[in-house]
């Protein structure tokens, strides 16, 4: 092929993707997957109140730690990773009737707070900011002050912790967020 061949066909190419409004790293990635209606899967970094009725030094607010666990007082350390609030408490009422600390104890665990998410690129603020359940890209892009003036404004790329793995996809203004999501806008391409 000749070399002029060649370097017309790279300049086109080199046009057509400044032209385009998605980068083309973000065009190449599928959708984000859609998060299945259901309980909140509690996660490192998530706060929770954890009242065990007739154990006062048990009972306060916990912190998920790095490696997925609780410790509490008398009971010990249960992974929390990865349960709903009901499974927690399921978790937490089992072990004291085996390790017999009580005999029908009562159990109560609420979110306090959720693990925080990150957004970066083309907004006025980028950073971590607290998650609020019902979170859009769009209410994402608010929190952090909105859009630059750069900013590629119908599409976004999340990079999401699914079952301990690293997911990368596309998203819509639309698309729900979930907590610890790394929210990238893109700069448009004129």
């Amino acid at each position: 092929m000749n070399v002029s061949v060649v370097l017309k066909r790279c300049v086109t190419a080199v046009i057509l993707a400044s032209l385009s409004p998605v980068p083309l790293v973000a065009k190449s990635l599928p959708p984000i997957p859609l998060v299945k209606p259901g309980p909140y899967r509690l996660g490192a970094g998530d706060g929770v109140q954890i009242m065990i009725y007739g154990m006062d030094a048990a009972t306060r607010s916990y912190v998920i730690g790095d490696g997925g666990t609780v410790s509490i007082p008398l009971v010990g350390q249960l992974v929390a990773t990865g349960k709903t609030v009901a499974e927690l408490e399921g978790l937490i009422v089992s072990t004291l009737k085996s390790k017999e600390l009580m005999k029908a104890p009562s159990v109560s665990v609420q979110v306090e707070k959720y693990r925080p998410f990150f957004i970066l690129g083309e907004v006025q603020k980028p950073g971590q900011y607290p998650f609020v359940p019902g979170m859009s890209v769009l209410t994402a892009i608010s929190i952090a002050g909105g859009f630059t003036f750069r900013a590629q404004k119908h599409r976004a790329t999340i990079v999401r912790n699914l079952d301990g793995n690293m997911v990368s996809g596309t998203a819509r203004p639309e698309t729900a967020i979930q907590p610890g999501d790394t929210v990238n806008i893109p700069e448009a391409w004129f």
